[in-house]
């Protein structure tokens, strides 16, 4: 059995070569017209800017971040089934669903995300737990995975109940996770979507909810949210420059402008720097191969966010295979690498092979059979 050798490393920064340097003070934004407000770099996790981050309150539709997560991460996204007639018959904005459809998890995705729908939303919850308080448990254990501390989902939807709540910054470290998911961020981006579902399927176009997409250069998602108990809900992602930003928004009244405010602000007090990793003392062995060892690098350059000149201190966790078995195509992944900014996991890159290795032909002795079964083919050849 292959072992995982696991390397602990501290990367050269500011705070590492200053151990004193002032760690990034949150600003108050006591101005906003929401109740509760959060501003995020998405990278490092880092607060820039809040208002009663840690209240909890109703979060509407924004709830539907973790019913696509969930569904996204579920797998099998283009496979096609019928939906539940009794889950789909829910008040509230839809985007669509009439019974008997055929539709997708992918579909059902942008149906969530993008017209709110909450017909999408129950359907999901049957889809992935057989009913809506099944599916309340996985959203919660999931919720607590991720360290949400002050968040309890009841519904799929975000349709609302007393006991369903979140908070500013919770939702903000549930957007962080969200976002990592590669079809989350294509699809809570996506102005308008051209759709196949229905019986028999048909193509339909459904259109996001969140002009915050045409409305600030950068924006990138995610979702809107609105019921009469929780106001005007908004979580929002932007970049620019090489930092990704997390804005949220709870029962706010101008929460378009808020949010620009946020950004404006957030963007002018941030920098991106590249993390500096040095691979070139680091090499697999490898087994059965024309080399006894191959040199390894990362797949990409990852970056960390300096926010009003607080530099975090970036660690890293190496974590890569005793040795590797020939042949070894160039590029394949052997390990990868854990990135920390003040403790805290930032991101994951792949450790890959930055050289190919062929594997030793063996020379084979043939046997007497093997030479006298070869000796008989040729003479009837």
């Amino acid at each position: 059995m292959k072992q995982v050798k696991r390397i602990i490393g501290i990367l050269l920064s500011a705070a590492v070569i200053f151990p004193f340097a002032p760690k990034a003070e949150a600003v108050s934004l006591a101005g906003l017209s929401a109740k509760a407000a959060i501003l995020i770099d998405a990278q490092t996790g880092t607060v820039i800017a809040e208002k009663n981050e840690k209240q909890r309150l109703p979060m509407a539709s924004t709830t539907k971040i973790m019913s696509a997560l969930l569904l996204l991460e579920s797998g099998g996204l283009d496979d096609q089934f019928r939906v539940d007639n009794g889950a789909i018959m829910v008040e509230g904005s839809s985007m669509g669903l009439c019974e008997d459809d055929i539709v997708t998890k992918r579909a059902l995705c942008y149906g969530m995300l993008l017209p709110s729908g909450n017909d999408a939303a129950n359907q999901t919850a049957v889809t992935l737990a057989g009913s809506t308080e099944k599916f309340a448990e996985m959203m919660n254990q999931r919720a607590e995975k991720i360290g949400l501390e002050d968040t309890n989902f009841v519904t799929p939807s975000g349709l609302h109940n007393e006991n369903h709540y979140s908070t500013a910054y919770d939702m903000a470290m549930l957007t962080r996770e969200a976002l990592r998911n590669e079809d989350f961020r294509e699809i809570c981006g996506t102005k308008r979507a051209k759709l196949k579902f229905g019986n028999p399927p048909y193509e339909r176009w459904l259109v996001n909810t969140n002009k915050l997409l045409t409305m600030y250069d950068g924006c990138i998602g995610v979702k809107t949210g609105f019921t009469d108990e929780a106001g005007r809900c908004l979580v929002s992602a932007a970049e620019k420059n090489g930092v990704t930003l997390i804005c949220v928004t709870l029962n706010a009244s101008d929460d378009w402008n808020d949010h620009k405010k946020m950004y404006d602000y957030g963007f002018s007090v941030t920098e991106s720097r590249d993390v500096s990793f040095d691979c070139s003392g680091l090499r697999i062995k490898t087994a059965g191969g024309t080399v006894g060892e191959i040199s390894v690098e990362l797949e990409n350059i990852p970056s960390y966010t300096i926010v009003n000149g607080a530099e975090p201190e970036i660690t890293s966790e190496t974590l890569i295979s005793d040795f590797v078995y020939a042949p070894v195509e160039k590029g394949k992944n052997v390990g990868k690498v854990n990135f920390y900014a003040d403790g805290k996991l930032m991101c994951t890159v792949n450790m890959i092979a930055k050289d190919g290795c062929e594997a030793v032909v063996s020379k084979h002795k043939p046997s007497v059979y093997e030479t006298v079964l070869e000796w008989f083919k040729q003479i009837i050849d």
